[in-house]
């Protein structure tokens, strides 16, 4: 806008001088011609410059005051702008020259003047401009930035943009966005630890009670209902236990003890200890760098998932740091595969705490678990090691 302000505005100065010079010309010339008309009339010699059809005289000019019309023209004479006027004198054209070379130098060096000033501006413009810009861009792309990492579960991430440290400062929009986006972020991180705390707290405080709980079920006598008893002590000091492993995963406060791993004989192992009947197939075997009961744990809940909710034969298979576990029946639920496992929420019998202790111990190891469809119906769980 303001670089077609700069050539509007020249524009305007341009043809406004232009008008006023030239009319300033055409008058000089008219009272010359006017002083050339009386000389004529009362046969006195005419002054220089002025002549009955003289040299140079435009043609157009000159059939215009031949018909019997005054008139104006600038045209170039002798190789300088020339500024003529003309009128009939019996027949023939009576002419008076004005030097216009004056006048076009005017309006030249105004043009000049105008494009020097008019790219001044412009170019100051767009520097200012440019950095104005580049100052309100580079803020938004941290927000940007702060945002993507908030989104990927770095709660820590804060724009810290100094407006909003300086009350006194002006705040502009982007300081605004900014603002609004550290306050989101820290009721988001305060009310997941608040979450987080009790879920802790909850499990811890269980864990006594059902220690006791199932030291007493073990001194029942053995009949139906007590098995029934026992059953469910274990199932919820199981429960207790993953509340507390998650709630660990979450506090950020895992501490990773690596070594270096053949995957095919611990992923063999898993299976010995698992219980169930699966398949183990190695087509590439290798040498990892992780954690080994993190990672056991990981693939342990994985095939505990597949014999739990899919369908046999269960295959466990081993493709260089790629390791995936497939079954057989109908399938991930289609928000597990979109947004991966969430607590409490599961496609049927369970409560989706041991998939979602898989995705954090997985994290951890600085490995990835993605959740497909795989080919040929079933659920297919795919553990991509580092260096994968």
């Amino acid at each position: 806008m303001c670089c077609s302000l700069a050539a509007v505005l020249g524009a305007l100065v341009h043809v406004e001088v232009t008008r006023q010079t030239v009319a300033t010309a055409r008058e000089k010339a008219l009272g010359k011609l006017n002083d050339v008309s009386r000389a004529y009339e009362a046969g006195e010699p005419l002054p220089r410059g002025a002549g009955l059809d003289p040299v140079g005289l435009p043609p157009e000019l000159r059939a215009l005051a031949v018909s019997g019309r005054r008139g104006t023209l600038v045209a170039d004479h002798r190789g300088r702008p020339t500024m003529w006027a003309a009128a009939p004198a019996d027949g023939r054209a009576l002419a008076a020259a004005v030097d216009y070379g004056q006048s076009a130098r005017t309006i030249s060096g105004l043009d000049n003047a105008i494009i020097g000033s008019s790219l001044l501006a412009i170019g100051g413009t767009l520097l200012f401009g440019a950095f104005a810009v580049t100052r309100v861009t580079r803020r938004l792309h941290q927000t940007a930035t702060v945002a993507r990492r908030i989104t990927q579960g770095d709660l820590d991430a804060r724009v810290n943009d100094p407006r909003t440290r300086t009350p006194s400062r002006h705040q502009d929009e982007v300081a605004t966005v900014a603002a609004a986006l550290d306050t989101m972020a820290g009721s988001l991180q305060s009310k997941l630890e608040s979450e987080r705390r009790f879920t802790a707290d909850v499990a811890h405080e269980l864990r006594t009670p059902l220690t006791g709980l199932q030291a007493a079920s073990e001194l029942l006598p053995e009949s139906r209902p007590t098995e029934l008893v026992r059953e469910r002590v274990r199932t919820m000091r199981q429960l207790t236990e993953d509340l507390l492993e998650i709630s660990r995963l979450e506090s950020g406060s895992e501490v990773v003890e690596s070594d270096l791993h053949q995957l095919g004989r611990l992923v063999r192992r898993v299976v010995r200890a698992s219980g169930a009947d699966t398949e183990v197939v190695v087509v590439r075997d290798a040498h990892v760098e992780t954690d080994r009961r993190r990672l056991e744990r990981v693939l342990g809940n994985l095939v505990a998932n597949a014999h739990k909710h899919g369908r046999p034969p269960v295959v466990l298979t081993v493709d260089g740091p790629v390791v995936t576990v497939r079954d057989h029946g109908d399938g991930f639920p289609e928000y597990l595969a979109a947004h991966g496992p969430q607590r409490f929420r599961s496609g049927g019998k369970g409560h989706g705490l041991g998939l979602t202790i898989a995705v954090g111990q997985a994290a951890v190891i600085g490995a990835r678990l993605e959740f497909r469809e795989a080919e040929g119906g079933g659920g297919l769980a795919v553990l991509s090691l580092p260096g994968s």
